[in-house]
């Protein structure tokens, strides 16, 4: 193994030891305590994860790797989620923080993630073009995206729009959450059809593991997958446990703390490969991971919920209170925006920053009529992009539905990228 990444693997253990130890002794000192201790080992374990999640597209190629990129990047996410929702099924006051982390942790993706790659991508490319004596006009201000990724985009224009069926009906149905695994399950199989578009580059300590012999390679990858994982499972309790205890303990809103500093933590390794990604010029492939966990999100995720919930002894439906439902329509709107905004597969650099600015609003909009006015205003921003590029409508909503990009959509892709 490469002295860099073995000197990273054992600081990463380092850090995840406390809580291992914590959970094995049954230690539990203090709230916050407890949550800087297990919130950390849930950060180390996602380092790792993602590293080895990004190293093993060396032996998956395609969209059906940056699914499953995605996919494994957010299991931090999945292990509090879940936990909360199998909880509310024998303690109510549980219920309340069944969906909060998948909400949070959706809208953070779209209101800051996409917009930080975007802005970093345009930002590298200028500095190229600069460098190469380009200026003004010259100077690269759209984010191109290649015509495979309308397989994603149309996947989640569909699931944005039946996402809409779970604050309506006042609860995540299991009808509803069953439909919503088929569709992830559908997903992965057109995407493993998808063709490839190019060799896959790999940045920092997954180019380390990508360089190594192919039996070293996996043996490696695979290591790291079950030494994460079992870091997060041991730590996802206690952390999720810690959340809500040490908002009373503070005096802080227990729901603020679960729907936000947990997505923070399962998050930032995503954030942080996305945006070395975008630093070299892979915007592309950056956005897409990006784009590619909001659909698990909206899928597995929360199709997920009502079965932990169901079999930690609740009903087979979870249902939602108000504050849920608010942000389930928040949720939804936000991602109907996000949608209207790359569907003609040029993400604008003013795109990213009303897309920042609409997120930073919403923590200044705390009551639910003004969030609910929010979440108009999203749905009114994306009609209108959806007139100026009602063009693509029809393509994107056919792409999960056909075998691969006509060779008319690669054409134009073409003549967009070179406008």
């Amino acid at each position: 193994m490469p002295a860099p990444l073995l000197r990273r693997i054992i600081l990463l253990l380092a850090i995840a030891t406390p809580a291992i130890i914590f959970r094995s002794t049954g230690f539990a000192p203090h709230p916050v305590i407890d949550l800087v201790i297990f919130g950390a080992a849930v950060v180390a374990a996602s380092f790792m994860l993602a590293w080895a999640a990004e190293a093993a597209q060396k032996d998956i190629s395609g969209a059906l790797a940056i699914a499953i990129l995605a996919l494994i990047a957010v299991l931090p996410e999945y292990a509090v989620d879940l936990y909360y929702a199998f909880r509310s099924g024998s303690d109510a006051s549980y219920e309340q923080f069944a969906a909060a982390n998948m909400t949070g942790s959706n809208r953070l993706l779209l209101g800051f993630g996409w917009p930080l790659v975007v802005l970093v991508t345009l930002w590298a490319a200028r500095r190229r073009a600069r460098a190469g004596g380009a200026q003004g006009t010259e100077l690269p201000r759209v984010l191109q995206l290649p015509g495979s990724t309308r397989l994603d985009i149309g996947v989640l224009a569909i699931v944005a729009v039946l996402a809409f069926a779970i604050p309506i009906m006042g609860q995540i149905a299991m009808a509803v959450g069953i439909v919503l695994i088929l569709i992830f399950v559908a997903y992965l199989w057109r995407a493993s059809r998808v063709p490839d578009e190019g060799g896959q580059e790999f940045v920092g300590m997954a180019a380390h593991i990508a360089g190594m012999p192919q039996t070293r390679r996996r043996i490696t990858f695979v290591s790291m997958f079950v030494g994460s994982a079992a870091i997060i499972l041991a730590a996802a309790e206690p952390f999720a446990t810690s959340l809500v205890d040490s908002g009373s303990s503070l005096g802080i809103d227990s729901y603020f703390l679960v729907q936000w500093l947990a997505p923070l933590a399962s998050e930032a390794p995503e954030f942080i490969i996305a945006v070395l990604f975008a630093l070299r010029g892979m915007g592309a492939a950056a956005i897409g991971t990006l784009i590619a966990s909001k659909i698990n999100q909206w899928t597995l995720l929360v199709g997920s919920l009502p079965l932990a919930h169901f079999f930690g002894g609740g009903g087979s439906d979870l249902a939602l209170d108000p504050r849920q439902i608010e942000e389930f329509v928040l949720t939804a709107s936000q991602t109907v925006l996000g949608v209207a905004i790359i569907i003609g597969l040029r993400f604008h650099r003013w795109s990213a920053i009303a897309l920042v600015a609409l997120f930073a609003v919403q923590f200044a909009v705390t009551e639910t009529t003004g969030r609910y006015v929010l979440s108009v205003m999203h749905i009114a921003i994306a009609v209108v992009l959806l007139v100026i590029h009602r063009r693509d409508i029809l393509p994107t909503v056919a792409a999960p539905f056909r075998r691969s990009v006509p060779d008319r959509e690669r054409q134009r892709e073409l003549e967009l990228a070179g406008r």
